[in-house]
């Protein structure tokens, strides 16, 4: 990992082709028909998956498994994030019977463990809390399962932050994604470090018998002494879960890739944060905020 700080602002829009993925980022793709199955489904009830509208690594490996991460308030993000690949511009109304859609989803999948992510919503007052809220009662009443919950910020709205916590999901995962210094290119500039943990430590103030969770990019330019002041930031806001993943470039339009970090330099600093003291933590090249996440939640 980079050990001196890059000091420029990363360029959103990159003129070279992708670096040549070394070959642990090379993997071979899942066949058979639970693919179809999970894809066929989704299809059906007209929902959005994070697998596919970010162009997850992982996609092929969770249908393959009937599982998904499912995404809420439309596929439409309005911000303009430097490293994702999901469509930026003006979303459409929300479907007030997507809670339902979701919860039936995940019980004919078999789900015992559902995420739950969104898009970015600042066009809404509250963010798309209240929906996160009916989509976590709505599953949980249709399956039984425990519920996890990756959301935006909801703009420094504790309000919106407390109904979603009052739905009370086992899990509440917001991603820090990368260090203070590199926020602004990789983020956008409402995002903001210090509500990233305040987020954080106010969900688990307002109940304790919630897991937090959170999860950094690696390969942006990042040391490695910023990336352990995160951890230790995020151990002070009472971060209970950690995931730490290489960042890929979804296009030439989004942020490139400044270096791939081994599979050995992921395991070193997943043991060094699990002594630091967070309950599970996953860390990989292929490691993203919901892979696995139920074989980490219930291994708690």
């Amino acid at each position: 990992m980079t050990q001196s700080p890059t000091l420029v602002e990363l360029p959103i829009v990159s003129s070279e082709p992708p670096r040549r993925l070394p070959s642990w980022l090379r993997r071979e793709i899942p066949r058979g028909n639970a693919n179809h199955f999970t894809a066929n489904l989704l299809e059906e009830l007209r929902l959005e998956t994070v697998c596919d509208n970010a162009r997850c690594p992982n996609r092929m490996e969770c249908y393959s498994q009937k599982t998904a991460t499912f995404m809420i308030l439309g596929n439409v993000c309005t911000r303009p994030c430097g490293f994702c690949a999901v469509s930026r511009g003006r979303p459409e109304a929300l479907e007030d019977d997507e809670p339902a859609r979701v919860a039936e989803a995940a019980h004919r999948m078999g789900l015992k463990h559902v995420v739950i992510t969104s898009v970015t919503r600042d066009d809404l007052d509250d963010g798309g809390a209240d929906h996160f809220y009916r989509c976590v009662l709505a599953v949980r009443e249709r399956t039984g399962a425990a519920v996890e919950v990756l959301t935006p910020d909801f703009l420094n709205d504790y309000a919106a932050l407390d109904r979603v916590v009052e739905a009370a999901p086992e899990v509440f995962n917001h991603n820090t994604e990368t260090v203070p210094r590199l926020y602004r290119p990789v983020r956008g500039p409402k995002s903001d470090y210090r509500w990233t943990l305040e987020l954080l430590r106010h969900v688990k103030q307002k109940n304790p018998e919630i897991k937090t969770k959170s999860g950094l990019m690696l390969g942006l330019g990042e040391t490695r002494e910023e990336v352990l002041d995160v951890l230790a930031d995020l151990l002070d806001a009472g971060c209970d879960f950690l995931t730490l993943g290489q960042y890929l470039q979804p296009s030439l339009k989004h942020l490139p890739v400044v270096e791939y970090i081994t599979p050995d330099e992921f395991n070193e600093l997943g043991e060094l944060a699990q002594k630091m003291g967070f309950k599970r933590v996953a860390s990989g090249p292929f490691v993203r905020s919901s892979y696995h996440a139920r074989d980490m939640a219930e291994a708690f």
